[in-house]
Order: C-alpha cells, then structure tokens, then sequence
C-alpha cells in the first residue's frame, strides 16, 4: 500500500512539474515578444527560442528561490518553536504542548513534535509524583519528630510522676523506632526502583520460606491467640530468595497486627498451569473498596490511627508491589471491612519467565 502511495505521489509532483514548466514557457514566450515589440527588433528562429528557453530558466530559479527563502523562514521559525520549548522544559514548565502542524504527521518532523510534546506530560507526571513524595516524607517524618519534641519537653517537668514520665519515655521510644522504620522502608525502596538494587534469583523451596516466616513470627501470633491454617503444596520455584522474604515477612506481619485476639489467619499455597499463587487471610478490620484502590501506594494508610499505633509507615505495601513487580508476578487485594483481608500473590515458575525489570 505504501508503495503504491509513493508512486502516486511521484506522479503528481511530475505533472505538477510539466504543468509549471508549460505555464513559464507560457509566460516566457509573451514576455519575450512584448519586449522585441518595445525594442522593435525581431530575432529570427534559434535565437528567439533560446531567449524564451532562458526566460523560462530565471522565471523558475526566481521561482524557486522565492519558495526556499519563505519554507526557510517557516522552517526557522518551527526550529526556534522547538528550542523555546525544550527550553521551558529545562527550566522546569512542563505545561508545553507544541501544535506545529507538519504536512505528514509521519514524517520525522511530525515524530519530533509528539516525542517533545509525550516527554512535557511525562515529565509533567514525573514532576507530580516527585512533589507528592516529599510532601509526603515530609508530613510522615514531622509526625513522628512534633511527638518526640512535645514529650521531651514535657519530661522537663519535675512534678511528672513516675509513671508518667516511663510513658512518655515509651512513647519517645516508639515514635524513633517508627521514624528509623520510615527513614528505613524509604532507602530500601529507592534502591529497589534505581534499577542497581541486588537481584539474584535462584530455586528454593517456596512452602519451606512460608513455614520458617510463620515461624519466626510465632511470638506475635501466639501472644494474641492467633489460630494459624496452613496448607502448602510442596513448590520450588526461581525467585530471590531474600527479597521474597521480606514480601512474606510484610504480608504475615501485616495481618497479624491487623486481626484482633482470637481470630484466624489462612495461608494458602498451590500451583496453577505454570504459576504459583499464595493466598494470605485474616479475620482482621478488613478495608473499603476506595482504600482497595490505594492500598499499594506510598504512605497510604487504610486505618491511619491504627497504623500509627503499630507504628506503620504506609510503605511496606509499596515495597512488597515493587519486589513482585521485579519478579514478573501479580499482587491483588480483596477485603470485606469488619470481616477479612485477602492478599493474592502470583508467580511465575518458569525460569525464563522470571526477569529484573
């Protein structure tokens, strides 16, 4: 199709050109005649031709230059466009939109307007998020510090009594354990999306990672009655090891503080075609279809007087989506609030599946 285009385009650009040419020899030739007219003299035969051939050739030049001083100037107005606006974007104004028609939008003039025009509205986003983040670094780490200062002030007082003053102290405690967390999870998960962070997949058995997370965190269920139903299928699968850790070590960690004395936490594993999916449930405070939607974004909180009480930093999630991510896998949420949490985890078990992203 597109050759069939070409040649229909040559075909016009070459009947154009006999059509100019016919309309100069035209021109030409009653020019020629108005001026052996005014000057009385008559060339005879070659010479007369040869004359109106040479009006036809400065007709065209003149012709020609006229059309390559005004597309030039065209041209350089574009071009200054251009600059202006990579400009504006160096300078930090990503509201930049050129609107610089182009006689084929395919063309590589064409494709340079749209990729400024796309980098402005990326940037432009980029830009947002990186203004959204600190406010939000900002915000999380002055909550934990107005705390730390108003109770150290407050210890100043001599008539606290004792009991006061150890809970002050404990709260002092917690709220540099929840900043040193924050300072933490922001470090770690800058270095997972600087694309530098260490990825060594290896195989290893998946079920016996899960046991030895729950294990580990046995103190913390047991403490609060918590019942523990496990059913693992024996699944080895090519992962890195340490960083699936720490997404289990989230998920578990995050339903335990979530469900209260006495419930029930699930964990499911089974393998699926060429996948592997893990299932973590609990009877905990549940979550709203809209707190569903954001569940996996930076410093979000569902229950942000609760996750502060536990001393939560809204980016466990985001390290957990991010880790999952890195693995070509799929991380999905679904809750019923008051009733229960369930987190589904899905992995690739062929090893050419799994690539660093």
């Amino acid at each position: 199709m597109k050759k069939w285009i070409i040649i229909l385009k040559l075909l016009c650009v070459i009947i154009l050109f006999l059509l100019i040419n016919t309309l100069f020899a035209f021109i030409s030739f009653h020019v020629t005649s108005y001026i052996y007219d005014w000057l009385g003299k008559y060339p005879q035969g070659f010479w007369q031709q040869f004359n109106t051939v040479i009006g036809v050739f400065i007709l065209f030049g003149c012709t020609v230059t006229i059309l390559f001083l005004f597309g030039l100037k065209r041209q350089r107005n574009y071009w200054d466009t251009i600059v202006d606006a990579l400009g504006r974007i160096a300078k930090g104004d990503f509201s930049v939109k050129l609107d610089l028609k182009s006689d084929d939008d395919e063309d590589h003039f064409g494709q340079l307007i749209s990729g400024i025009n796309h980098m402005a509205i990326e940037l432009g986003e980029m830009e947002k998020m990186r203004q959204e983040f600190i406010s939000n670094v900002s915000h999380e780490i002055q909550s934990p510090l107005t705390s730390i200062n108003g109770f150290a002030k407050a210890l100043k007082n001599i008539n606290l009594t004792d009991e006061k003053r150890q809970h002050y102290l404990e709260i002092i405690e917690m709220e540099s354990h929840r900043l040193s967390k924050i300072s933490d999870n922001l470090l770690k998960l800058t270095s997972l999306e600087s694309q530098h962070h260490p990825f060594e997949p290896k195989q290893f058995r998946l079920d016996k990672q899960l046991r030895n997370v729950v294990l580990s965190c046995e103190p913390r269920w047991i403490s609060k009655n918590i019942e523990m139903e496990i059913d693992l299928e024996n699944v080895t699968v090519f992962a890195d090891e340490d960083l699936m850790n720490q997404v289990w070590m989230n998920l578990i960690s995050n339903s335990i503080k979530f469900t209260p004395n006495g419930g029930t936490i699930y964990i499911r594993l089974f393998k699926q075609n060429d996948t592997v999916t893990i299932s973590i449930t609990d009877t905990g405070i549940g979550m709203t279809e809209e707190d569903q939607k954001h569940i996996f974004e930076r410093f979000f909180k569902a229950d942000r007087s609760r996750a502060v009480s536990n001393g939560g930093s809204g980016l466990g999630l985001s390290i957990v989506h991010k880790i999952i991510d890195m693995h070509n896998g799929r991380i999905s949420v679904q809750s019923q609030l008051g009733e229960q949490t369930t987190f589904f985890v899905t992995l690739p078990l062929e090893l050419g599946e799994v690539v660093q992203k």
